[in-house]
């Protein structure tokens, strides 16, 4: 039998060994990919990982999902502690949701997009890939950017988007009545969406902040499952001891397959 992530979170909300047990080797390394992007690095991982190991974790209140709704969900509780206990520094030049709206304006749903990955921290290169395009026309649509927000701004850096980017996420944060479920973005990032709904949808979106950082959320979600690597047993073993788990007796077929 399978194990899955409806059962690992099933498991993991009753406090039993088996769910957590699961959790350390397949979704440990997105919650140190996330650590490192987010915050200040290793140095935290362990602080996060006993506050999602704790009785008021994510699981207490997250019905069993799909594995890339819970990996938004876990990517969500990890920024929530990562404020907590290593919130990041102000910026030295603030930038607000309004001033990047006007400044945006013109902008294409794809343009802003790639935009919104820059205050998520990534990279032109990674950028491209998460959109399936050149970085060269990522890196254009940034230079465009940046020269309509310095002249809507008193001051300029070329990390003002990153250094502002928990805060304008926070900003962005509240849905409207016409925002769009999760499905509507995994059906674009899958291919499932018909021209005519892709229209519908990049109508609403590309004037709603909280969709186009949902949008990208989900895509960051997706390459993150794309890329995961669980760990070796021997990787995997002081997170079980961090969380008190018993080390791990099953044979290697059924770590391999996932069965119990």
């Amino acid at each position: 039998m399978v194990y899955t992530c409806y059962e690992m979170i099933r498991d993991c909300r009753e406090n039993r060994p088996e769910g957590w047990s699961y959790f350390v080797p397949n979704y440990v390394p997105v919650v140190q990919k996330l650590v490192r992007r987010y915050g200040p690095g290793d140095s935290v991982l362990e602080g996060v990982l006993l506050a999602i190991h704790s009785p008021s974790n994510l699981f207490a209140s997250l019905d069993p999902a799909p594995e890339r709704v819970f990996v938004a969900a876990l990517r969500q509780q990890v920024l929530e502690i990562l404020d907590e206990i290593a919130p990041p520094a102000q910026p030295d030049i603030a930038l607000d949701l309004e001033t990047l709206t006007a400044a945006l304006d013109s902008l294409t749903l794809v343009e802003k997009q790639a935009v919104w990955l820059e205050t998520m921290r990534y990279t032109a290169a990674e950028t491209a890939t998460l959109l399936r395009t050149s970085v060269a026309t990522i890196q254009k649509i940034r230079d465009k950017a940046g020269e309509s927000i310095r002249a809507k701004t008193d001051g300029w850096s070329i990390t003002l988007l990153a250094g502002n980017g928990r805060e304008l996420g926070r900003l962005a944060a509240p849905d409207t009545p016409q925002c769009l479920p999760v499905k509507a973005f995994l059906d674009v990032i899958d291919g499932r969406t018909t021209w005519r709904g892709r229209e519908e949808m990049d109508r609403h979106v590309n004037g709603c902040w909280h969709c186009i950082d949902h949008f990208c959320r989900m895509v960051e979600v997706v390459e993150l499952l794309r890329r995961l690597q669980p760990l070796s047993e021997a990787e995997a073993e002081p997170f079980r001891k961090l969380w008190g788990l018993a080390a791990e007796k099953r044979p290697a077929w059924k770590r391999l397959f996932g069965a119990g």
